[in-house]
């Protein structure tokens, strides 16, 4: 693994440095200059270099330091006051350039005298020899060889320079160099050398060497103020402020009067050893002018660089301002710094700002410029500007550099992009020929690790060491990271110990991701060991860190070391003990948490704010609220003052644990937070914030206002979260003033998302004009409308159906920028399908395209959607095929909307393909998708594939949801069997689900239509116990069960209860009532109902006068129904499809001709003589008419043709005009009153289903089916299955049981069907039984339907026990009934039907004789089965 050979890769390294005292050296030096605090130094420092447009030319050839830089930032390209004795040298050499190198010296030399020495000009070709000539000495050689050979003659200020030259590639050899001028004596040591020397060792970090050397030569030359700057820049670069603070001090106890190069690098140390802290920078420069000096160039930049290392923008301004008001003239590096603070504080716009401004003032961008500009675009991960600024910079001569591929690697790290940021890693190797850096493998390790690419980052790690560079504390921490992101605990641990060998001293983070990774790990005992080593270190761990070690402790009972953390917390840390507190109850620690926390409040502690409301709500989090509550009580006795803090740390603490409820009744009951008292700006924060994050955008209003009341300032997050709440609620307008008011005050939000919300809020009110003007504003103030403002506003106008409009703002977007995305297509796509114009959606596709954009498959989608939406299956399909067609590959939610969509129109086949088509794909079928399958088979009553489509998400081990459970319950209350479905709802209860208020309402009403009346009122009791509140659907079905029960004082009592309930009845409801009087034999009450309407001010229909004259004819009181419609005709109301269903359905139920007539001539009489027609004159001649009626019924709600037409069937078939009826009943086929496939013959396929048929209709439509099956078998096709199903159903249509009148009739005549075992309601015939017996059975010889001659005196039907059954087969079922009971075949039912009664009853007493012997035969076998059993196992007895 490349982890282990990374590994592996650090203890190698150690090794090969202690073998070789040269790499060791450098390795401590390394070490040295990266555990301290560096200096930014740049490695174009030849000006040549920096400016390559100005075709500079150097003498001289130099090497460049390469120092490493912060990973922290590519910028921080400042002077550092600490080498102000090199920048003085530097600048000497600049000013005295050769325009020619000098050819090679000569090994023997002229002598010169010493005026003439120093005025030579050869002094750099000097230098550089002896330079070269010690840096190329071997590590066995020394440097008194070189200068005792004096090959050349050296001045005492050229061998200041050579120290210097020598101490760029080593101190040691430079050192050597100083001491070997001491020993020899030629040249004592002046200031100059003194300085010189003492800056290279404060260079590489040699602070011990340099307070040595400078202790030594301070009695000699420390009264200049040269070697005490020198000291000072020493001091500087570690940072220690006091102690270059003492040495000016010295100095002026010497008499050596401080200039300003001592005072910049004072400063300089000052900034070093502790940040910018506001006001710092103007104290400092009060400073310098109080000396008497005025600050110049040098000063500000230090000041600057510190403001840019802190990303202190206010400081880095105040600094700026102040520089410019003493007209100090910014330089490069001025404008260098304010770049770099703008790139780290997020404002690239300023930052490039500055950048023009710099160009316009005459100076020249160098590399520090640029890539100061690139980081600022780079952190905003602006891509196009980054690459622009790259531009830029190749334009001008600069190339790619370590600083710049590093801030690209970082921009692509953050972005995710990790392969371009390794291909541009690979390209900095080798294309570039740039040399990857620490920071380069830091910024690569850290990302890889962020992306749990643990195995590449540790290959990352091992390359870097093989390459020869030690990794910094910044990449063991970031690998280390990496590993505890992870998981990965054992390889974190292995490069902690890789770190600890290699020299690299653990900063708190490492200490912390470590600590933290093992008390995670459960490794309480690693943690503590590694705990005690930090904190002899000097690093204390934070706050969470300490609640894991407390939590990791309680674990495993050590309450010993629990004792000593808390004396650490409390002496190392400065804990207080309400911090103390707050820190052990979130380790779990509670009863030592609340004695710290009593300890503190009787010391005299003042309650904070945040301390107790994050005691209490760790207290809440675990579930512990009773303690919770002793400690709020023990605070209100002993904190007596801070009742108003409590109270709102309780309406916080409530937030917390986000039970708003709760917090907002503590917030408007108590006068202290609400009302004439005001609270704290926290409590109004949190409490707005947790009604926000619950979507109670009234109450979050109301504390806004009590906010702005109490006086406490709104901060910045609060008004974003008011323009969400405004937007939300519908106020854009206000939400608009929140903004105008916050920036007012301060707070600048750009182009932020609270515009784009606000614009998109104008736009759900269709007031796209305000939101026009929003943007308008924007524009005026100078603020460039972003890509998601215009995509908002282009979305106003489409929710207004604006297309114009929109196109308007995307062509503006194409001509001026940004260019248009993908959104904003899909919102113009939109708009012209929110205007209604689908039609155009191809045609400005295909302009898209010739625009050159590339239609999306989001767009494609939206596209589809809105042809979905349409209802337009066609398109849908045709964009589908498109789709697939152009090779973009169907996604879950495209198949989702297929599948929904082809549901919704029960397109049964398309929607099985579909599914299919989506498990051959490997796509999981969601739970959604077969929950629309369910609704769709639900819907065409497919019951037996609903039950299939359930199994198939139990199988596919899905969870069914409260959609599943409620669709399947419905299913069972439509196919009669609610009790399946009852049981369905206990178990999708015990699952922790809530049925809808609908699947109680279908449960309720199926129990009622199957009689099942006391599970209908469970139902309706259980949901008034829950305090539900039902609407008045509920009601009425309870009093329609209630009316076919015939209990009226049920009905009565539902009425009371609706009206209790706050529910006024209507017309419908007394309707209801009034039926229930009906059938319960009391016209007289309804009638009384009907007068109590007729006094109010309702406006009466036929409906409730159909309720009582029903009421009437049910009671065989013909005379008082007649009088009452002649008195609803009197009373100007018309009677319509209501009346002449009742008046035809008491005629099928009237035993007399007499009395058909009766009411069939009332009929006639009141204009409506149809039925009368039919059963005295020719009905045949009445074909059309009845046609023409039935049309016109058709259109009329409330089932009126279907009432009608079942009624009329009755009569017919009653009063055996049985053709008449064929033919009716086919034009109700015909007109789609009945079902088309009531009754089928097709191949494989016979069935019924005679559902919603009357008791007259279901015979028509019986004879009919038979007469079809009795073709098909005599001509043997259509092929019939292997059995053969005709569903009853179990419901009763006017009292008659669809079920019991079929039995009855098919019993007499003998058939083969049978009731089915499992379900209720369904009769089954085996196909070969049927066939035989239609072509056998001498009742199917004649099947046709024919009319009587002559209308017959009596009708030939009777309603017995819900049976409509022939009246001459009455005595005979109830003969059979009374003696067998139970269940009778069908043959022996038609066998026993058709002999007389004396012969009936010897045949019945045979047949029960012969059933009794049967029996005890039966027993009799079974006792001597047993004895046999009992010999037989005597027979293998062994004997004794």
């Amino acid at each position: 693994m490349a982890v282990s050979a990374g590994a592996l890769a650090f203890p190698a390294l150690s090794v090969r440095a202690t073998l070789n005292p040269e790499i060791k050296d450098e390795q401590a030096n390394i070490s040295s200059t990266t555990s301290s605090s560096q200096k930014f130094t740049y490695s174009r420092a030849s000006p040549a270099v920096r400016w390559p447009h100005l075709n500079l030319r150097e003498i001289y050839d130099s090497t460049p330091s390469q120092t490493l830089s912060s990973p922290v930032s590519p910028i921080a390209g400042t002077p550092d006051s600490g080498d102000v004795v090199d920048s003085i040298a530097s600048r000497e050499e600049q000013k005295t350039k050769d325009e020619t190198a000098v050819a090679t010296r000569r090994r023997r030399v002229k002598k010169m005298n010493k005026v003439a020495l120093i005025k030579a000009k050869d002094w750099r070709e000097r230098v550089k020899f002896l330079t070269d000539k010690i840096l190329s000495l071997k590590s066995n050689q020394f440097v008194a060889d070189i200068l005792d050979a004096r090959l050349v003659q050296m001045t005492p200020t050229d061998y200041c320079f050579v120290v210097k030259s020598v101490g760029q590639e080593s101190w040691q050899r430079a050192l050597e160099v100083f001491e070997w001028l001491n020993l020899r004596h030629w040249h004592s040591p002046n200031a100059r050398m003194v300085a010189a020397i003492l800056g290279v060792l404060g260079r590489w970090n040699q602070e011990s060497l340099a307070v040595e050397i400078f202790t030594r030569a301070e009695p000699t030359v420390g009264d200049r103020v040269q070697v005490y700057n020198a000291m000072m820049g020493v001091y500087s670069r570690s940072g220690k402020f006091s102690k270059a603070q003492e040495l000016v001090d010295a100095m002026r106890q010497r008499g050596c009067v401080p200039d300003l190069i001592s005072f910049n690098t004072l400063i300089n140390a000052r900034l070093k050893s502790g940040g910018l802290t506001p006001n710092l920078a103007v104290e400092l420069l009060d400073m310098v002018r109080n000396s008497g000096l005025r600050p110049d160039a040098i000063t500000y930049n230090t000041l600057l660089s510190a403001c840019s290392r802190d990303s202190n923008l206010d400081g880095a301004v105040k600094v700026f301002e102040d520089m410019e008001a003493h007209r100090c003239q910014p330089d490069l590096w001025t404008y260098n710094a304010m770049i770099s603070v703008y790139g780290r504080c997020g404002l690239a716009a300023e930052a490039e700002r500055l950048f023009m401004e710099l160009e316009l003032k005459g100076f020249f961008p160098d590399a520090v410029t640029y890539n100061s500009l690139l980081y600022a675009f780079a952190r905003e991960r602006n891509t196009e500007k980054v690459k622009e600024v790259y531009q830029q910079m190749q334009k001008m001569g600069f190339g790619k550099d370590e600083m710049t591929y590093n801030t690209i690697i970082h921009m692509y790290g953050k972005q995710g992009q990790l392969d371009l940021a390794l291909q541009l890693y690979k390209d900095m190797k080798g294309l570039s020929g740039r040399n990857p850096d620490a920071i380069t493998y830091t910024v690569l390790i850290d990302s890889l690790g962020k992306a749990n690419r643990t195995v590449e980052a540790a290959a990352l790690m091992s390359e870097m060491l093989d390459v020869g560079i030690k990794p910094t504390l910044q990449t063991y921490s970031a690998l280390i990271c990496g590993y505890a992101k992870a998981g990965k605990r054992e390889e974190a641990e292995d490069t902690f110990s890789c770190m600890l060998r290699s020299g690299t001293k653990p900063d708190n983070l490492a200490y912390s991701v470590m600590l933290d990774v093992l008390l995670r790990g459960n490794e309480t005992r690693k943690a503590w060991g590694l705990y005690r080593d930090m904190i002899s270190d000097g690093h204390t761990p934070s706050y969470t860190l300490y609640e894991l070690m407390i939590l990791g402790l309680m674990k495993e009972n050590r309450s010993d070391d629990i004792q000593k953390t808390i004396r650490d917390m409390e002496e190392l840390c400065g804990m207080n003990p309400l911090e103390i507190s707050s820190v052990l109850v979130k380790g779990e620690c509670f009863d030592l948490a609340a004695r710290q926390l009593k300890v503190a409040i009787t010391n005299g502690y003042e309650l904070e704010n945040d301390t107790l409301l994050s005691i209490l709500g760790s207290y809440s989090s675990s579930g512990r609220h009773s303690e919770a509550f002793e400690l709020l009580e023990f605070l209100k006795e002993h904190a007596s003052g801070s009742k108003r803090l409590i109270t709102e740390a309780l309406i916080v603490l409530h937030c917390k644990v986000n039970n708003l409820s709760a917090a907002l009744d503590e917030y408007f009951a108590d006068p202290c937070v609400h009302g004439w008292c005001f609270g704290s700006s926290t409590m109004y924060e949190t409490l707005l914030h947790c009604c926000v994050a619950n979507e109670h955008y009234a109450e979050a209003s109301q504390v806004f206002s009590d906010l702005r009341l109490s006086g406490c300032e709104a901060s910045e997050s609060v008004c974003k979260s008011m323009v969400v709440v405004y937007c939300k609620l519908g106020f854009p307008e206000t939400a608009h003033q929140v903004v105008n008011q916050a920036e007012t005050k301060g707070f600048h939000f750009a182009c932020s998302p609270m515009y784009t919300d606000i614009i998109e809020a104008y736009g759900k009110q269709k007031l796209w004009q305000k939101a026009e003007s929003v943007v308008g504003n924007l524009r005026q103030s100078g603020r460039t409308p972003d890509l998601k403002t215009w995509n908002s506003l282009m979305s106003a106008y489409a929710q207004c159906g604006c297309y114009e409009r929109a196109r308007a703002i995307f062509n503006t977007m194409m001509r001026d920028g940004p260019s248009p995305t993908v959104e904003s297509i899909n919102i113009l796509l939109h708009a012209l399908c929110v205007d209604g114009r689908l039609e155009e959606l191809y045609v400005v596709v295909e302009e898209l395209q010739d625009m050159g954009f590339k239609i999306s498959k989001s767009s494609i989608l939206l596209m589809l959607d809105a042809f979905a939406r349409a209802g337009n299956i066609f398109e849908v399909k045709k964009i589908y095929s498109s789709m697939k067609a152009a090779g973009y590959l169907p996604t879950i939610r495209l198949y989702r909307m297929m599948i929904e969509l082809l549901c919704k129109g029960k397109r049964v086949r398309d929607a099985e393909i579909m599914v299919s088509e989506m498990e051959e794909a490997n796509f999981k079928v969601e739970l959604a998708i077969w929950n629309s399958m369910l609704k769709m088979y639900t819907a065409i009553e497919d019951y037996k594939k609903t039950v299939q489509v359930y199994q198939r998400i139990k199988e596919t081990g899905l969870e069914p949801d409260e959609t599943t459970y409620n669709t399947l319950i419905i299913m069972y209350c439509r196919d009669r069997r609610p009790e399946e479905g009852y049981l369905l709802m206990q178990q999708m209860r015990n699952l922790g689900l809530d049925p809808k208020l609908d699947t109680y309402k279908s449960l309720i009403s199926a129990f009622g239509k199957q009689k099942c009346l006391e599970q209908a009122e469970q139902l309706f009791e259980e949901l008034l116990s829950k305090g539900l509140k039902l609407d008045r659907s509920f009601y009425h079905t309870m009093m329609k069960i209630s009316r076919d029960s015939g209990s009226d004082s049920k009905a009565e009592k539902l009425l009371q209860m609706m009206k209790n309930a706050g529910i006024e009845p209507t017309l419908a409801t007394m309707h209801l009532l009034m039926v229930s009087y009906s059938s319960s034999g009391n016209p007289q009450e309804a009638e009384k109902v009907l007068s109590n309407l007729k006094d109010t001010e309702v406006e009466l229909t036929t409906l409730p006068y159909s309720s009582v004259i029903d009421a009437y004819l049910r009671s065989k009181d013909y005379n008082s129904g007649i009088e009452r419609l002649l008195e609803m005709k009197k009373e100007g109301l018309e009677p319509d499809h209501r009346i002449w269903t009742c008046f035809v359905r008491a005629a099928s139920f009237s035993k007399e001709k007499i009395e058909v007539m009766l009411l069939l001539k009332a009929l006639e009489d009141i204009g409506f003589d149809l039925p009368i027609r039919l059963l005295a004159g020719r009905p045949e001649l009445l074909v059309s008419e009845v046609d023409g009626w039935f049309e016109k019924l058709k259109s009329i709600e409330d089932n009126a043709a279907l009432n009608f037409v079942n009624a009329l069937l009755n009569l017919l078939w009653a009063f055996e005009l049985r053709a008449t009826a064929s033919w009716v009943f086919q034009l109700g086929i015909k007109r789609g009153i009945f079902s088309l496939d009531v009754f089928r013959v097709a191949d494989k396929d016979w069935g019924a289903d005679f559902r919603r048929l009357s008791g007259g209709a279901a015979l028509v439509a019986l004879t009919l089916w038979l007469d079809h099956m009795q073709d098909a078998s005599l001509e043997g096709y259509p092929e019939s299955p292997k059995s053969v199903v005709l569903i009853t159903g179990t419901a009763e249509y006017n009292g008659i049981s669809l079920d019991k009148t079929l039995k009855a009739c098919l019993w007499e005549m003998g058939s083969p069907f049978l009731p089915c075992k499992t379900r209720t309601g369904l009769l089954v015939a085996k196909a070969h039984s049927l066939r035989m017996w239609l072509k056998d059975s001498p009742f199917c010889f004649d099947l046709e339907l024919k009319d009587s001659v002559s209308l017959p005196e009596s009708n030939s039907m009777d309603l017995i026990d819900g049976c409509f059954i022939r009246r001459g087969l009455v005595p005979a079922f109830n003969h059979i009934k009374e003696r067998l009971g139970g269940f009778v075949s069908p043959k022996k039912f038609s066998r026993l039907a058709l002999l007389p009664d004396e012969m009936r009853e010897r045949v019945i007493k045979t047949d029960i004789e012969g059933h009794r012997q049967k029996l005890e035969k039966m027993k009799k076998k079974k006792m001597g089965n047993e004895t046999n059993g009992i010999n037989t196992r005597r027979k293998f007895v062994r004997s004794k």
